[in-house]
């Protein structure tokens, strides 16, 4: 599996953004997919994720109700709406998949995207 995240770009704090992640190659073996984030110095942190087939969705507790996961099954592709961004949502975001049970844990995601750069200016 191969997952190629973009979107990231500078956005200026109450704005918004869209982050795109394409999957390619055994996507059929996916089971969850989710997003993480990792800004300097800090530890890989959960942001969103779905479970293949479910309505469900997961959100890590920083989001506080602003961003939005979803996804374009036909285009095995997977969004992040990130709305009302704040100087401390600066960070890489990656895109991660995996083949086991929903996870919190980044350990846990076998595949990932490099990373796109989220960067808001107060």
């Amino acid at each position: 599996v191969q997952l190629q995240a973009s979107g990231g770009g500078l956005v200026q704090a109450g704005g918004s953004r869209r982050l795109s992640c394409a999957a390619s190659g055994r996507t059929y073996s996916i089971y969850v997919m989710g997003w993480f984030r990792q800004a300097p110095g800090k530890e890989r942190e959960f942001v969103a994720a779905f479970i293949r087939g479910a309505i469900s969705t997961y959100y890590g507790d920083s989001i506080k109700g602003r961003f939005t996961i979803s996804r374009d099954n036909a285009k095995n592709t997977v969004y992040l709406q990130m709305n009302r961004l704040e100087p401390e949502d600066t960070a890489v975001y990656y895109c991660a998949a995996t083949q086991g049970s929903y996870s919190r844990n980044p350990l846990s995601y076998d595949y990932w995207g490099q990373g796109t750069l989220v960067t808001v200016s107060s």
